[in-house]
């Protein structure tokens, strides 16, 4: 946070007696601030935010590249990969597949290759963390699903949207896709693709739809320990805090990944509206034994 503060008033080009005039607090507190021995309150915090948008500081950049800072600053033997993890309220206890059942993939312990993404999904909890993780996969049954059909379709299985068909082959396929797996790898249905996915799963566009969008969306992957023998395998290298002032301005920037997300498959889905079947239509097929 000191840093932040710092780098927040480099940026302004003021000195700490200008600064904390600006907040209407003393020189004291900016110095301690600094320094390290106190941090800001909640309201100075959002008056920081607030001066920030109105001066166009790049203080969510700030606040990434702080993170990415301490993320290359951990050496790692070959065989472990570095991943990030968000928690809502901080990481207590052994690491186990105890997330909710209707994931993207089931109960397990996600973690991802893109840190943006661990920070939106965590920005709205004032007890959130983020952990740098790495995890060794050498001992480990991996699957690792590309983003097409199988995966919306998995996906759609873990949320329980294809439970009208249980039994069929359809439904037995993506049941045991993962099955007996220790980890699986996918795309990350981020604030981007959350918004097509679930279109698709209520009939408002087609697999081929769905498809492209998953093409351009560029989506990160996650690494789903789902097994406690892939838990073990993790390891927790840094926990990182997420003050009030950095959670704000993730908000702002998930907010507009959201929209431009929402705009790029919009026109995506014009392409391709008159191609391919629709998610109940996939369901009917299978439910007749045509998939």
């Amino acid at each position: 946070m000191q840093t932040f503060i710092k780098q927040i008033r480099a940026h302004l080009d003021m000195s700490q007696s200008e600064f904390a005039e600006l907040l209407n607090v003393t020189f004291a507190s900016v110095n301690r601030w600094e320094n390290g021995r106190t941090v800001p309150n909640k309201l100075a915090q959002t008056r920081i935010y607030e001066i920030c948008k109105a001066h166009g500081i790049p203080a969510y950049a700030l606040s990434l590249n702080r993170m990415k800072h301490i993320a290359d600053g951990i050496e790692l033997p070959p065989e472990r990969m570095l991943l990030y993890h968000g928690s809502k309220s901080g990481i207590e206890g052994a690491i186990a597949p105890v997330s909710r059942p209707q994931c993207d993939f089931g109960k397990g312990f996600y973690m991802g290759t893109e840190l943006a993404q661990a920070l939106t999904l965590i920005c709205d909890y004032e007890q959130s963390k983020l952990y740098l993780v790495s995890l060794d996969l050498r001992e480990l049954d991996v699957i690792d699903v590309p983003a097409n059909l199988d995966w919306a379709m998995l996906v759609a299985y873990h949320r329980g949207r294809m439970e009208k068909i249980s039994g069929t082959a359809l439904y037995e396929k993506y049941r045991l896709m993962t099955a007996h797996k220790d980890v699986v790898i996918g795309s990350i249905a981020n604030d981007r693709m959350f918004y097509v996915i679930d279109n698709f799963f209520i009939g408002n566009i087609t697999d081929a739809a769905l498809v492209g969008s998953l093409s351009a969306l560029q989506l990160g992957r996650q690494y789903v320990a789902i097994s406690q023998k892939a838990c073990d395998a993790v390891r927790i290298e840094k926990e990182i805090e997420i003050s009030h002032l950095e959670r704000l301005f993730i908000k702002d920037v998930a907010e507009e990944n959201r929209v431009k997300g929402v705009s790029m498959a919009n026109d995506i889905c014009k392409i391709h509206r008159r191609e391919g079947l629709f998610f109940d239509e996939l369901l009917d097929k299978a439910s007749i034994g045509e998939v």
